[in-house]
C-alpha cells in the first residue's frame, strides 16, 4: 500500500517499479534520484517515504532522532508542498532547524521569491558531471597523465573485462571486503555505510536496473563498477572498487566501464566528493563538464 503523507514506511524491494516511474518522469539530474540509490543507502540514512498528493516525499531520520528530509519530486510548482514539508518538520519532529538537503536548482528556481526561506549552496555535494567520450577517449593535452596510467597498465597488466554476472558476485564482495579492511570502515560511520551499499547493490543486482563491469586478471576480480540510467541523457556511476595494490587499476576500470556500458549515453554523473579533499582531486583531475549545484532549504524563524 502507497504511504499518503503524514503517514510514512520504508523502503522495499516492492516498491521499485513505482518510485522509479515517478523519478522517470523528472528527468533528475543530481545522483540521489534513483530507486537503487535510495534503496541500498536505505540503512545508512534510515530513509522514510510517503506520497503528499503528486510529489515522493523522502524523509532521513539522523542519530538522536535528528530528522531532515529531501526534496519532493513531482510536478512544479513545489512551493505548496516544500513549506508544508518544512513547517511539518518543526511541528511535529522537532526538527531545528527544518530543512530539506541536496535539493536542485529546479526546486531552487521554483520557490524563488518565496519569504521565510533560506536557501544556501553546498559545495560538498555538488556531482561531477562529464562528457562520456572525454572518459573513454582521454583526447588532448589535459588527459596525458591519465593516459600514461592506462598505457602502462596495458603494457604490464594482462587483463580481460567482463559484464558483471551472478558468477562475480562473491569475488566482488570479497574485494569489497578488503578493501574496508584496509581503510578501515568500521572506523567511520560514512565507510561503515557504503559497505552496505555495495553489498546491498550486489546482492540485488538481477532486481535493479544497475549495469556492472568487472577487470578479470590471473587471480580473478580486481575491479568493478556498478551503476544505471540517472536520465535519457546521462548514466550515474553508484560504486566502483579496485584493488589498491595495482596503481592505475582504477583508471582502468573507470575507462573500460564507461566504453563498454555507457559509450550511447552523452554524460556520464560521478556523484559528489563529501568535502573530501583526496576525492575532491581525483574527480576534477578528470575534467568535468559541469558540475551540479545542490542546495540546503531551510525554514527561517
Amino acid at each position: 500500500m502507497i504511504p499518503e503523507f503524514p503517514r510514512f514506511r520504508s523502503l522495499e524491494l516492492d516498491d521499485r517499479h513505482f518510485i522509479q516511474e515517478i523519478f522517470r518522469m523528472y528527468q533528475p539530474e543530481t545522483s540521489e534520484w534513483t530507486f537503487t540509490n535510495l534503496f541500498i543507502w536505505r540503512s545508512h540514512y534510515d530513509f522514510q517515504w510517503s506520497m503528499y498528493g503528486d510529489w515522493f516525499i523522502l524523509l532521513c531520520i539522523g542519530k538522536g532522532q535528528r530528522y531532515h528530509a529531501f526534496q519532493p519530486i513531482g510536478p512544479p510548482s513545489r512551493k505548496e508542498v516544500t513549506v508544508a514539508l518544512l513547517e511539518w518538520l518543526r511541528r511535529e519532529k522537532g526538527a531545528d532547524p527544518a530543512r530539506i538537503e541536496r535539493a536542485d536548482q529546479r526546486l531552487v528556481s521554483e520557490l524563488e521569491g518565496l519569504p521565510g526561506i533560506l536557501i544556501e549552496a553546498d559545495r560538498d555535494q555538488f556531482d561531477y558531471v562529464y562528457r562520456s567520450i572525454d572518459l573513454i577517449e582521454l583526447a588532448g593535452r589535459k588527459y596525458h597523465g591519465k593516459r600514461n596510467h592506462i598505457n602502462k597498465f596495458l603494457r604490464t597488466q594482462p587483463f580481460t573485462y567482463e559484464p558483471f554476472d551472478e558468477k562475480h558476485h562473491q569475488a566482488c564482495l570479497e574485494l569489497a571486503d578488503r578493501w574496508c579492511v584496509l581503510h578501515r570502515c568500521e572506523e567511520d560511520l560514512n565507510l561503515t555505510g557504503e559497505w552496505d551499499a555495495v553489498r546491498d547493490i550486489l546482492t540485488h543486482f538481477q532486481d535493479l536496473p544497475v549495469k556492472g563491469g568487472v577487470i578479470l586478471m590471473k587471480n580473478g576480480v580486481k575491479a568493478f563498477a556498478l551503476g544505471e540510467l540517472l536520465n535519457d541523457q546521462t548514466a550515474t556511476v553508484h560504486i566502483e572498487k579496485a584493488d589498491p595494490d595495482l596503481p592505475g587499476l582504477y583508471a582502468m576500470i573507470n575507462q573500460q566501464f564507461c566504453e563498454r556500458a555507457w559509450k550511447d549515453v552523452p554524460f556520464i554523473n560521478r556523484e559528489q566528493d563529501l568535502g573530501e579533499s583526496g576525492l575532491r582531486k581525483a574527480k576534477l583531475s578528470y575534467y568535468p563538464n559541469r558540475l551540479v549545484e545542490k542546495f540546503s532549504i531551510q525554514l527561517m524563524e
